[in-house]
């Protein structure tokens, strides 16, 4: 029940099959269909698992199931510099003494503190919008029977998923 692009919506489903197709095994008394729905159950563990996983490349994000990547906004990058920048100026402030050094130290972490947060939130906000357009895309190009179509909105769709989750990771990193 693997598949090449791993959706969350698809895991679901698989695991809910694979939980059917157990129980009827164990009804029924037959092991090679319980066995197969535990293996379908594991699979669908993995698949979504997999449909939540992006890799950080510097300012790009990638899918390593799909390849597909998202450009991070440029905020989050800056944001990032800020508040590396401003650390070593409250740091250096700290260890110096001089408390205009550290202020501005503290001031240059917090605006890019907020500028990465606005970066994330647009990259989420993007990502969302770019899978619900590349879905609504590919199912016009499916019932169109236009597979050259239906594959430039999945590539739209992957593109909004790796930025979407992108910015979730992050996010999330940043909660913790």
């Amino acid at each position: 029940m693997s598949s090449e692009n791993p959706s969350t919506l698809k895991s679901y489903v698989d695991s809910a099959t694979g939980l059917a197709q157990r129980a009827v095994g164990t009804v029924t008394g037959n092991s090679s269909t319980k066995a197969e729905g535990e293996d379908a159950q594991a699979q669908a563990a993995k698949d979504h698992e997999a449909s939540h996983t992006t890799a950080k490349l510097g300012p790009v994000t990638a899918d390593p199931n799909t390849g597909a990547t998202a450009v991070d906004d440029p905020q989050r990058n800056n944001g990032t510099w800020d508040q590396t920048i401003g650390s070593a100026k409250e740091s250096l402030g700290n260890l110096t003494g001089y408390e205009s050094l550290r202020r501005e130290g503290v001031e240059q972490n917090s605006r890019g503190k907020a500028a990465e947060a606005e970066g994330q939130l647009k990259d989420w906000g993007e990502g969302m919008k770019d899978r619900a357009t590349g879905g609504l895309g590919k199912v016009a190009a499916v019932a169109k029977g236009d597979r050259e179509e239906e594959r430039k909105w999945e590539e739209m769709h992957d593109q909004g998923k790796v930025q979407q989750r992108g910015a979730e990771a992050d996010i999330q990193k940043r909660a913790a």
